[in-house]
């Protein structure tokens, strides 16, 4: 097909973040500016321009497009350490709550998440509460 390959540990979180506002078929504003974000803050995203960023983004977007979001989770996934596994989930629980909008293919793509890598139940459970208490609107009437 032509298509490069997942070949790090930061191709693959991107990976994961890109399948996680994807899994509901859309791609919203609101949920590219949060991964933009997500990625922005943290090593190595953090040395990359606006045209590197750019770059990798549009790469993985283009083997998404090729592919689906479970062949991308699958691919990323061997090129992440369990801590690494841990963190994507939490940032893609993140950015699935971006829209304040859970639909069940988002929640669906984060329990296929758990299960591909391989967390422990109890570990991911308590990942994704915490990411939903944060994203609670707690004082809203």
């Amino acid at each position: 097909m032509g298509q490069s390959q997942l070949t790090s540990a930061a191709d693959a979180f991107a990976a994961i973040a890109l399948a996680a506002i994807a899994a509901d078929g859309e791609l919203s504003a609101v949920e590219a500016r949060a991964l933009r974000q997500q990625l922005e803050f943290r090593q190595p995203f953090r040395r990359f321009s606006d045209q590197q960023m750019g770059e990798l983004l549009d790469r993985v977007l283009a083997q998404l497009r090729g592919s689906s979001c479970e062949a991308l989770v699958k691919q990323a996934t061997p090129l992440l350490s369990a801590e690494q596994r841990e963190t994507a989930l939490a940032v893609a629980a993140h950015l699935i709550h971006a829209d304040h909008i859970e639909t069940q293919s988002e929640l669906s793509f984060l329990a296929q998440l758990q299960e591909v890598f391989g967390l422990d139940a109890i570990r991911s459970a308590s990942i994704l509460e915490v990411i939903s208490l944060l994203h609670r609107d707690s004082l809203a009437s």
